[in-house]
């Protein structure tokens, strides 16, 4: 406790002295004047003065004031200094008036204020019905906005790189997506200033967003999902947290965790003195003269505030001053309702823990002064016996030393001994007589309330048959709790015979008070029926119950009262000295009806004291004044307190003195408590709204503490309490601020319970005002719950607080109950709320439409092509909303059992809603697009998207509005795409040079390749493409142009319609056509467009092909040309290509491929065929020229004769190797070019066998046609070259052996063979090596 004399006391002092001096002397003693607000600088400081307050002073202006005992005031002087005479009230002018009455305003204010803080104060100090709830949740440190901007800081600063923490592209794209989505919210700038957004909200967001891409990411082995998950959050914390310590965090945290859980009683009162504006020396000199740490003297109030309520109840009863019920029956049962709440508290104060004595109890309303309550039977039944008074006693008795031993030898041993009547005896230590001091403490208990401590002091004996050590002196003590506890000297009683008859021993002993012994001490006393004779006795005070007191006097040595009187229905008071009763100077009594008890005391402050205990021992109203208290007014300005009173007057005076009694001397049932706990909860609401935490307007446990116990003390109703809760609820909700719908659930069901006749408390009396309150704050209810809802994405942003959207469907369904048993039909609610949800989405999309035109210049001329991107965006946004609402909204946090399983159905109503208020938007922007333009194909994707792949919107009313606004379009983009890609095949292949694409990738005529993985967002540039085909939207080219840049491929134009048939599939398969047989009709429409093309291209193809080979040489110079690969690679690509562009996927849908299939394998026998007879031709030529040689021709003797003559003059070459070595050339350079050019093997293998059957096949034919011929040796030389060479070059091809050795090549073979063995013999040179046998030689030559 404070000391009285603390330095805010004295300064207080000093300035009322200094400035209070002059408005003493002309205020009645009673008036209560505005006090002077210098000291303080606070509008709601206290008036420092009993009687008035000066002027402000040093220039300071304020309104000081001076009144009389009706309070009048006025104007003190503006022009500083001394203060002018008061001019009349009718020269006043309107100003000062005002200036007047708000400092009167002011002034009741702060009145009300001190006087709410006392019975504050009384419910802290000793609370006998509520304690500190320990099950409330804990509420999270809330953000403010400079902590929400460093945040932001800090992760910015993360992104930027400028942090020490390490992280991987996934978690920087989650960051990065909450940063923009999250923090830069609007919406959470909103939640921060409602005062819900704690740092827990943030983490759990993030937490929710980056659970689905950690799911999505790929399996890593040794590594789960959920050690990403938190490794994550981990990295999320380091970044929230900055360079914070987070031993300093944590240790913050605990400290104000523990202050949100449990509060001491000084921590309460400094927080309610923070709530009602009252000052620390207001409350010192409060807590003083209420004597709040003094429990007796709490009790005691409770007791008198009880039993004025029980008086009150009965005054009510008595003059029908019944508020007003909704019916007239409830008046008896309004004042059974009082009483058994009066009843309810006594029961809970009598069990409020007293003393380790009696456990006698007494029937509460016995309490009451009301005699028609008490039954005198009965009473004599609850009278107290001298047994139920149950005392015990701690005595610690302390011998320090002994003085006036001089007869004894320095070094003989002495001790003393110790014992209270009645008990043990103990001994101290041994001594030597020079020295004879101790300091031993000896404890006993006694249950004597008068006992006797006897103290010996012995030596030993010398003499051999001394039996006893010899006494050498006695003291006899009679301690009392008031006894001084410091230790004292005594003088010794000592035998006649013993030399030392000066003996003193220093002892003390101290008597402890126990718990329920209010008050002891020597009284005279003289009564009717107890302590009949005048004389001083022992008395002792004591509890034996919370409400049951006995005084009770005792004799020495004795544990039960030698007499008691009960004190219930005395009443005491200071009294006149009595005539005739001699002895006593100070006298006070205790009178009942029929019986009065005088007493007196020694001196006043003993009186003092024993008439307070027993004042809070009756529960009298009436408070006995001290008759020195009324002689100090008269005193010197009371400025010195009397030297007799005890410390609690002196409290009582300097608080009378700072003008403070009245609120402390008040009687606590006349005033409207109600009034005063409305009060008292609404500014407890605004401190708790505007301190650190987020509570969603939640009282903290202390408050929660505070409420409940000046509620139950105060009888204030508990609908009444709600009610007020609840409008102030409302008021804060209305205004911004984040409320709990939770909190206002438990109100209302609490008030609804209560106005139905249901007694949620037990009361089951209803007020009209009651009533009418509940159905206006009902009302507001409702509206306030369906705005909520319409805007339910700013006032529950992110799904926060967690579960508030499904506790706002929960009250609002209540509220929408006519009574508490009936529950609303679902349909009813639903009603209601699927309007909320139709205004909801005007209010998000008009919001939404207003944010995305942010940077839109109003002036400007707004073109199509940016009406179309502003609509692509605000799409996108669409889409993002959509999608948020999908996450945090459309689930309320239920099963599909519970209650509110339909909210999904709305939500998907509400998404319809909002799509089509967008759809307006977007047929206006459409409308204004050129016609063949297919900048608008971005949207529908974007749109189709998202749409096709939630499960609710798919196909729903705007998908449909969609696939109805772009079918059309779709179909017009196909035909002119499919008239173009015609156009360009005519055009192609009549310019088409057939060259392969490799030489011509870098100048494609008809092509201009689209930028690779575009993303699918719009305002970039389109490729045009040639040809006046109409323009084509982004799309990634397919994947196998990249073989373009490494091999040789097609002909441009096969290319460029292979690339264009891709694209416009795989355009329209990513659009995604939601419409099944919509989408079929447009794959299968594509895969017979597809099918025609190529189909024409290989026609085409074909045609020049055979054109191209008719126009070559048909000698051993033919060289196969580049072009004639060319159309073979056309036909791979287009066997190729018909796989994926021609087949459907469904089964029975390969007509299309099968056909194309089968034609292109006509076309490429044809081609083969027509090269191959190409082929056959040259060597048809070659053998013709071999034909001249034949046996029996002009020409064959012509020619042998020539060179026989020729040769014996000089050497002539071996004829006919000239011819074999040219078609031997023209063979290899024609396989070689095939097997370079033409990339499909199988058409190469088939056409070199079926080339090679034909080559043999001639040679076999011509050799057959000259089966009655001898070969001229030329002839033979030739074709046994040709033949040999031919074989080997296509074995190495790979041409199989059973190809290569057909029956046509044996013919020929043993033909050949044959002739060279012929030859052999007719030729004298023979074949000059040349034969049919194989040989190494042979080989190197060839080589």
């Amino acid at each position: 406790m404070l000391d009285p004399s603390s330095s805010e006391e004295e300064s207080d002092e000093i300035l009322e002295e200094e400035s209070g001096k002059e408005a003493l002397g002309s205020a009645a003693p009673g008036a209560r004047l505005s006090p002077s607000r210098t000291s303080e600088g606070s509008a709601g400081g206290a008036g420092l003065g009993g009687a008035g307050a000066a002027a402000g002073a040093g220039g300071g202006g304020g309104a000081g004031a001076a009144g009389g005992a009706a309070g009048g005031l006025q104007p003190g002087s503006r022009a500083g200094g001394g203060r002018p005479s008061s001019p009349s009230p009718s020269v006043v002018s309107e100003k000062e008036k005002e200036e007047l009455e708000r400092l009167q305003k002011e002034e009741e204010e702060r009145k009300k204020r001190l006087q709410l803080y006392v019975f504050v104060m009384r419910c802290i100090a000793y609370p006998f019905n509520a304690k500190q709830p320990t099950d409330m949740a804990r509420r999270q440190q809330k953000i403010s906005k400079q902590q929400l901007q460093t945040v932001k800081d800090r992760f910015q600063a993360f992104l930027n790189g400028e942090t020490q923490i390490v992280a991987d592209e996934a978690f920087m794209n989650a960051v990065q997506s909450y940063y923009e989505v999250f923090l830069k919210s609007d919406r959470v700038a909103r939640m921060v200033q409602s005062g819900g957004c704690s740092a827990n909200d943030s983490r759990e967001v993030f937490k929710k967003h980056i659970e689905k891409r950690v799911r999505s990411l790929p399996e890593i082995d040794g590594l789960s999902k959920e050690t990403v998950l938190s490794s994550w959050m981990a990295k999320f914390d380091a970044i929230y947290r900055g360079e914070e310590d987070p031993r300093k965090q944590q240790a913050r945290m605990t400290a104000s965790a523990a202050s949100e859980l449990i509060l001491s009683k000084e921590q309460l009162y400094e927080m309610f003195q923070n709530i009602l504006g009252i000052k620390k020396f207001e409350h010192q000199l409060l807590y003083n003269a209420c004597q709040l740490d003094n429990p007796d003297e709490q009790a005691a109030q409770i007791r008198r505030e009880l039993d004025g309520r029980l008086q009150m109840a009965d005054q009510i009863a008595r003059e029908r001053k019944f508020p007003k019920f909704v019916s007239k029956e409830m008046e008896n049962m309004y004042i059974e309702e009082l009483k058994s709440s009066v009843n309810l508290l006594m029961a809970n104060l009598e069990s409020m823990p007293v003393s380790k004595g009696g456990e006698f109890k007494l029937q509460k309303l016995k309490r009451s002064h009301n005699a028609s309550i008490i039954d005198m039977g009965e009473e004599s039944e609850n009278q107290l016996s001298k047994s139920d008074v149950v005392l015990s006693f701690s005595l610690e008795v302390v011998i320090m030393e002994v003085q006036g031993l001089k007869s004894l030898a320095p070094n003989r041993i002495v001790y003393c001994t110790m014992e209270v009547e009645g008990g043990e005896k103990l001994q101290t230590d041994q001594a030597e007589a020079s020295k004879p001091t101790w300091g031993t403490q000896g404890d006993f208990s006694t249950t004597h309330a008068l006992p006797a401590v006897k103290v010996k002091l012995f030596t030993e004996s010398t003499g051999v048959l001394a039996l006893e050590d010899k006494e050498l002196g006695r003291v006899i003590l009679h301690p009392t709790p008031n006894s001084p506890k410091q230790s004292e000297w005594h003088k010794m009683t000592v035998s006649k015979n013993c030399p030392d008859q000066d003996l003193k021993i220093k002892l003390a002993v101290r008597m402890d008070k126990p718990q329920n012994m209010k008050h002891s001490g020597y009284l005279w006393a003289i009564g009717k029926n107890v302590w009949k004779r005048w004389k001083k006795r022992f008395f002792v005070l004591v509890q034996v119950s919370q409400y049951t007191f006995a005084m009770c006097s005792y004799r020495e040595k004795k544990a039960e009262p030698q007499e008691l009187l009960q004190l219930d229905g005395y009443t005491v008071d200071y009294t006149d000295p009595q005539p005739g009763l001699e002895g006593g100077r100070a006298f006070f009594n205790a009178v009942k009806e029929g019986d009065t008890v005088i007493f007196a005391s020694d001196d006043e402050q003993d009186r003092i004291l024993w008439v307070q205990a027993m004042y809070r021992a009756t529960g009298q109203s009436h408070k006995p004044v001290p008759p020195t208290q009324v002689q100090k007014l008269n005193a010197k300005g009371g400025n010195v307190p009397q030297l007799d009173a005890p410390i609690s007057q002196f409290y009582a005076d300097r608080a009378q003195k700072h003008g403070m009694d009245e609120f402390i001397s008040s009687n606590p049932c006349n005033f409207d408590h109600a009034s005063l706990f409305e009060m008292v909860q609404r500014l407890t609401l605004d401190h708790r709204l505007n301190d650190s935490y987020s509570c969603l307007g939640w009282f903290s446990p202390g408050q929660v503490f505070v409420l409940d116990e000046y509620c139950a003390r105060n009888g204030v109703r508990g609908c009444h309490r709600h009610l007020c809760y609840l409008r102030d609820l409302l008021e804060r909700a209305e205004n911004g601020a984040m409320i709990d719908p939770t909190l206002l659930h438990y109100s209302f069901a609490f008030c609804a319970s209560h106005v139905h006749g249901n007694r949620p408390d037990g009361i089951g009396t209803v007020t009209v005002e009651e009533k009418e309150r509940f159905e206006e704050i009902k009302e507001r209810l409702r509206v306030l719950l369906e705005n909520q809802i319409t805007h339910f994405r700013y006032c529950f942003p992110f799904g926060r607080p967690e579960g508030a959207l499904k506790a706002t469907l929960s009250l609002l369904e209540r509220v929408l109950m006519k009574d508490i048993v009936t529950p609303v039909p679902q349909e009813e609610v639903k009603t209601v709320i699927r309007k909320c949800l139709e205004q909801a989405a005007l209010v998000n999309y008009s919001r939404l439409s207003e944010y995305a035109k942010i940077e839109e210049n109003v002036g400007r001329l707004i073109t199509p092509a940016k009406k179309l991107e502003d609509t692509i965006r605000l799409a996108e946004l669409v889409i993002e909303v959509l999608q948020q609402n999908e996450e945090h909204h459309a689930e309320p946090h239920v099963d599909k059992g519970e209650a509110f399983a339909w909210w999904s159905d709305l939500m998907v109503e509400h998404a319809e809603t909002f799509l089509s208020l967008f759809a307006v938007d977007m047929d206006a922007a459409l409308e204004v697009q050129p016609p063949d333009t297919w900048d608008s194909f971005p949207l529908f994707q974007l749109l189709n998207d998202f749409l096709r792949t939630d499960y609710n919107l798919c196909n729903g009313k705007f998908h449909k509005h969609l696939q109805d606004l772009f079918a059309p379009l779709v179909v017009r983009y196909v035909d002119l795409m499919e008239s173009s890609i015609a156009q360009s095949i005519h055009r192609g292949f009549e310019r088409e040079s057939w060259e392969p694409v490799k030489s011509l990738t870098s100048n494609l005529p008809n092509v201009n390749l689209p930028n690779v993985n575009l993303p699918k967002v719009p305002n970039l540039p389109v490729p045009n493409i040639p040809l006046g085909i109409p323009q084509m939207p982004t799309f990634s080219a397919p994947s196998w142009m990249a073989a373009i840049y490494d091999a040789d491929n097609g002909s441009g134009t096969s290319e460029d319609l292979f690339w264009k048939l891709d694209a416009l599939q795989t355009f329209i398969r990513d659009l995604h056509w939601p419409e099944e047989e919509f989408g079929k009709h447009l794959e299968q429409r594509l895969k017979l467009m597809a099918s025609d093309m190529i189909e024409s291209c290989v026609k085409r193809t074909r045609i020049a092909f055979e054109v191209k080979l008719q126009k070559t040489s048909r000698s051993t110079d033919f060289r196969v040309p580049q072009s004639i690969c060319t159309m073979f690679n056309v036909m791979v690509d287009a066997k190729a290509q018909s796989t994926k562009l021609c087949s459907m996927e469904m089964g029975q849908e390969h007509q299309y491929h099968s056909k194309i299939d089968e034609l292109i394998e006509e076309t490429v026998k044809e081609m083969i065929t027509l090269l191959v007879a190409k082929f056959v031709t040259i060597l048809e030529g070659v053998l013709a020229k071999l034909s001249r040689y034949d046996e029996g021709t002009l020409f064959s003797s012509f020619l042998s004769f020539t060179v026989k003559a020729a040769s014996k003059y000089v050497d002539v070459p071996k004829p006919g190797m000239d011819v074999a070595d040219a078609y031997v050339t023209f063979v290899r350079h024609s396989q070689d070019v095939l097997r370079d050019k033409v990339n499909e093997e199988m058409y190469i293998e088939r056409l070199f066998d079926q080339w090679y059957n034909s080559s043999m096949n001639v040679i076999c034919t011509w050799l057959t046609d000259r089966m009655d011929l001898q070969l001229h040796i030329y002839q033979l030389k030739t074709l046994i070259r040709m033949v040999k060479k031919t074989y080997r070059d296509f074995r190495l091809q790979g041409v199989l052996d059973s190809t290569l050795n057909s029956k046509t090549y044996e013919t020929i073979r043993n033909r050949l063979t044959v002739e060279e063995a012929t030859a052999s013999v007719s030729e004298g040179g023979g074949l000059q090596g040349i034969s049919m046998k194989d040989s190494d030689e042979e080989d190197e030559e060839d080589d």
